[in-house]
């Protein structure tokens, strides 16, 4: 554990208590760059806190006042069961979140029952699985084992979710006669995007397109990819805009998706990739003024 990681973790250590000595608290657990090892001087610490009832507005204050915090903000909407607040201790952001039992397992339930792959709660399952208990050891341990039996539903739908692509590989001729520069990395971002949401189901993954970070450590998980998958797809942003380069990246792009679609048709044969295969080799053709009617 680095330096920085322990610094940290021995911060969250010591801010918690104010919260646990609360009788409502529940269970408490870091996750994060903390949990992972992973903190540099930019890192903040990212705490989840479980309650049979939210604290107070006060109770709350008072914690931060215990701990000499600094509050940025409060976020969330204390009749949903969750809310969270953002505080500077020395200079260091800390983000708690804080929810009652029954909607984190609720919120658990619209991910693992009902296949809800676009909700950003596929980022708090990930890090459940990662985070570190500093407190109700036994209830976090009973929801890590729920969320790492990754159900097959939920990685079809992940799958399916995700493999849709606008081929601009086919387009070349016409964008370079357009202004085209934003939507054309807008589309590079979401093609991306949607490689590593396809691979994510294959990989029985959890992923959220909300601030995905540290794409290398999370292809590093898979087993099944296209070969130097994280290269090539920082590879599509590494150049600047020109009708040659772009050429070059929609090509990538558009074997990287082929790639996808062949691993897809080999681990999960029930998932239907007609559509997305169709446009695999298609090139837009300018249309020709022809002769006028007579």
């Amino acid at each position: 554990m680095s330096d920085k990681t322990q610094y940290l973790l021995q911060l969250v250590k010591r801010n918690v208590k104010a919260y646990i000595t609360n009788p409502k608290t529940k269970a408490v657990m870091v996750t994060g760059s903390v949990a992972e090892g992973l903190c540099d001087e930019y890192s903040d610490c990212d705490v989840m806190l479980y309650y049979d009832e939210l604290p107070s507005g006060e109770e709350l204050h008072l914690a931060r006042q215990q701990n000499q915090g600094s509050l940025i903000e409060i976020l969330g909407d204390r009749q949903e069961g969750a809310i969270g607040e953002s505080f500077l201790i020395n200079g260091i952001e800390c983000q708690f979140a804080h929810a009652t039992i029954a909607q984190w397992e609720k919120e658990i339930s619209t991910i693992l029952e009902d296949f809800d792959v676009q909700s950003p709660i596929m980022k708090a399952m990930s890090g459940t699985l990662v985070g570190i208990p500093l407190y109700g050891e036994t209830l976090i341990g009973q929801w890590k084992a729920k969320i790492a039996n990754y159900p097959d539903g939920l990685a079809q739908t992940m799958v399916e979710h995700y493999l849709k692509f606008v081929p601009i590989w086919g387009m070349q001729s016409k964008l370079a006669k357009r202004d085209t520069t934003l939507w054309y990395y807008q589309i590079l971002v979401e093609s991306a995007q949607n490689l590593l949401g396809v691979l994510s189901g294959l990989n029985h993954l959890y992923y959220s397109t909300f601030q995905f970070k540290r794409m290398s450590r999370f292809i590093d998980k898979m087993e099944i990819a296209p070969e130097n998958l994280a290269f090539r797809l920082e590879g599509l942003f590494r150049h600047k805009a020109s009708v040659a380069v772009n050429e070059l990246e929609a090509n990538e792009l558009e074997a990287l998706v082929r790639e996808t679609i062949e691993l897809v048709e080999v681990n999960m044969q029930r998932v239907d990739t007609s559509e997305a295969r169709r446009r695999l080799g298609w090139r837009q053709q300018p249309w020709k003024l022809g002769e006028s009617n007579r």
